[in-house]
């Protein structure tokens, strides 16, 4: 395969330098875990009942992995993504769709948010939160309908706004995000347990925040409509203009608890330490990139070019980073994709006859957009073998079809589900 060469390391041998990217990739995921990262989490049990709500990708996993750790009576009802899901023995799983909502999402919203009625003091809500969640629980305000949720969810994907701003505006277009399901829960206490897939790890914003009081406002969320030109109705305007979110102050939020359990950053210190014990030293470049995934792309090729040819410490390195890119789609048409393939194919475009960087890129949660990859490989010669196979990689590129430019060649990584989501994992090997 071109551009990729045996090296020998001081502890050992990387004859594959995809399995190398592989083995913290995994490290990563290991380090998100949902049971490793609950039990040093779980509150005590209370007087009263105990139940468990949840939403996200990591959904069932983290319903099932409290079930594991918990061992006192509880009613649990959680919703996740269609597709596979960890076996739940107590724990009731609704599947719903993403990233556009469908109507089983919003079945599955209404049972959540009737899961929490009758609440006394004495009771206690356990929230088991992970990326994902937004899509998954459409419950448009009063007067709307789930067409006009999913509208708002399909023009924001498409509108190149950070995961931050599409959920400022998503909570403000709600009855179930922005807080308002722990308001359900009051007067019980709330413990939201949040695995975060945002970049800065803020608990408002995974998920859309439905157990978190939110910090924005509605003039907030008309100025990321306003900034990124999203074409929305007039009514659903000004029902974003009027709409008021529970805050942080409101009494209802008083005893309420929020932990983030597991992140971008702890995930990308675990794959450093497994790469420096193989003889590879890693840099992590941040946690929290944002902005146009083949805009990043050139820019964590041009760093590993650079570092390729003048090393800022002994080669071998890996280059880490994490976060959550945007893909603009615009009016176009568009192909098959996702942000890290596409972020990878703009990198591979730019790495065209380096000899010494292998890279790869991939969702944590092991799907990337709405195919069955969590990402690719490439390396210095990924463009010349899309040529070879009939392909060319910049028309790929400019129809969002980086799966397709991919799946030519052989490179998708797909690992499957993870059972957890805490962003995107990216890794430069340089030699």
């Amino acid at each position: 395969m071109s551009g990729l060469r045996t090296f020998r390391m001081e502890k050992g041998l990387i004859s594959d330098p995809r399995a190398f990217l592989q083995t913290l990739f995994h490290e990563a995921v290991r380090a998100a875990d949902p049971y490793e990262a609950l039990v040093r989490h779980l509150p005590d049990p209370p007087k009263g009942r105990t139940i468990v709500v949840g939403a996200g990708k990591a959904a069932s996993q983290m319903a099932a992995a409290f079930e594991r750790a918990w061992s006192h009576p509880f009613e649990g009802l959680v919703v996740a993504r269609h597709g596979p899901i960890a076996d739940c023995r107590s724990t009731k799983v609704l599947q719903a769709a993403h990233p556009v909502p469908d109507r089983a999402g919003l079945v599955a919203a209404e049972a959540l948010m009737n899961h929490l009625h009758g609440l006394t003091s004495d009771d206690l809500v356990i929230a088991l939160i992970s990326g994902g969640g937004s899509a998954l629980l459409p419950a448009p305000p009063t007067g709307f309908t789930l067409a006009d949720e999913s509208a708002l969810n399909e023009a924001l994907l498409a509108s190149g706004a950070p995961i931050s701003g599409m959920n400022v505006v998503r909570k403000h277009f709600s009855r179930i995000k922005g807080g308002r399901l722990a308001a359900l829960a009051h007067p019980a206490r709330v413990v939201s347990l949040v695995v975060s897939d945002v970049p800065g790890d803020n608990p408002a914003f995974v998920a859309s925040g439905p157990t978190v009081p939110d910090g924005s406002d509605a003039e907030e969320a008309l100025r990321v409509i306003r900034d990124y030109r999203i074409d929305l109705p007039a009514r659903m305007i000004d029902c974003i203009r009027n709409a008021r979110a529970p805050t942080a102050g409101d009494s209802v939020f008083a005893n309420n608890e929020i932990h983030v359990i597991a992140s971008a950053r702890v995930s990308l210190e675990a794959a450093a330490d497994r790469a420096r014990s193989l003889g590879v030293q890693p840099l992590i470049l941040s946690d929290s990139i944002e902005g146009e995934a083949k805009d990043i792309g050139r820019m964590h090729a041009a760093l590993a070019r650079e570092f390729e040819a003048s090393p800022p410490a002994p080669k071998p390195l890996v280059l880490l980073s994490g976060g959550e890119t945007t893909v603009s789609i615009g009016a176009g048409t568009y192909g098959k994709g996702g942000r890290n393939s596409e972020f990878l194919l703009s990198a591979a475009i730019d790495l065209q006859g380096v000899d010494g960087v292998v890279a790869m890129a991939a969702d944590t949660d092991g799907i990337d957009g709405s195919e069955d990859n969590a990402g690719a490989f490439c390396d210095g010669g990924t463009v010349a073998r899309i040529r070879s196979a009939g392909g060319d990689a910049r028309t790929f590129l400019a129809g969002h079809d980086a799966w397709s430019a991919f799946n030519l060649t052989g490179d998708l990584f797909v690992p499957g589900p993870t059972g957890t989501n805490v962003n995107d994992f990216r890794a430069f090997f340089v030699v």
